[in-house]
């Protein structure tokens, strides 16, 4: 039975006026739907259902897409090895990316922190190391077993699904999960529910108006059927402040990679090159290298709850 594609309307401004960004690159037909592409690690660049862009309000997002609750199924499903070989760059990209953070919400005895979309659970680790009381919520069952066998504080489900009570939080993060979400306001009305006044939020995610983006158009890399929304500061700024929040400041974050993992990356743009590369890295020791990763097309944004 062919998979069912339904319509939305923005999830910025509530406008159905758009215009197509880039066509469609999968069958919009297909009988059944392979659930690796939900993976973390997906090679699948480049392959994404339409994307348009909103004319009243300038926000990028995925329409026609698969139902909300099919995507969800999806993720509930998702196991993903290869995600645990890359823990040590992961552990670098969250300690680096934690320090500004606490910059704006220093750590005490008992300050509470959710990480949503938290995965396996390594930037709970590093924030619990830190100080934090952490704790995260994962739809994915198989990373959730895998933090909670870990003995971190983990809840297998979505945001809603936990309900957490009122002023739960002094902090709340989502690193790489917004644009994977059916409905993003909804996630951060949510959120500014369960902080406490004067908790801070914060987002990090792909920006589609930076300039790395502009000139892969097409070829940009984060083009991929698992990310619904691609928003840009200026768009998740609005929606941010459209909840209540008050944007504090948004900055570039890169990330680290393993260099193995890095090369293997480019093997849905240039095969040849990237088999040569991978076989001249394993020759010389070096896939498991870390190395930083920062093309200017990932930002973080910080905002706060009002006291």
């Amino acid at each position: 039975m062919p998979m069912t594609l339904e319509y939305i309307p923005c999830n910025l401004c509530g406008s159905t006026d758009s215009v197509v960004l880039y066509p469609s690159t999968l069958p919009e037909n297909e009988s059944d739907h392979d659930v690796t592409r939900y993976n973390c690690t997906c090679p699948g660049y480049g392959q994404h259902y339409t994307i348009v862009r909103c004319r009243q309000c300038g926000l990028v997002y995925t329409n026609p897409r698969r139902k909300a609750d099919d995507i969800l199924d999806d993720y509930e499903e998702v196991e993903d090895p290869l995600y645990l070989e890359e823990r040590e760059g992961r552990v670098l990209t969250f300690r680096r990316n934690l320090r500004p953070l606490e910059d704006l919400a220093p750590p005490v005895s008992g300050t509470r922190l959710l990480d949503v979309g938290c995965h396996v659970g390594v930037f709970i680790e590093i924030a619990r190391e830190r100080g934090w009381d952490a704790w995260g919520v994962e739809p994915s069952r198989w990373a959730a077993s895998q933090a909670q066998a870990r003995g971190l504080q983990v809840i297998t489900g979505t945001l809603h699904q936990a309900a957490f009570p009122p002023a739960s939080f002094d902090v709340v993060t989502m690193w790489d999960v917004i644009e994977h979400l059916a409905d993003p306001r909804e996630e951060v009305t949510e959120i500014y529910r369960i902080l406490k006044p004067g908790g801070l939020l914060s987002v990090h995610t792909i920006n589609i108006e930076s300039p790395f983006a502009r000139l892969m158009g097409h070829r940009w890399p984060w083009l991929m059927e698992m990310h619904l929304f691609y928003f840009s500061p200026r768009t998740l700024r609005q929606m941010l402040e459209q909840v209540g929040f008050r944007v504090l400041r948004w900055t570039n974050q890169g990330r680290y990679l393993r260099l193995g993992y890095l090369i293997s990356r480019l093997e849905a743009y240039t095969p040849v090159l990237s088999r040569s590369l991978n076989r001249a890295v394993h020759a010389l020791g070096l896939q498991s290298l870390a190395v930083p990763v920062n093309f200017g097309d990932l930002f973080t944004m910080f905002a706060r709850k009002p006291l």
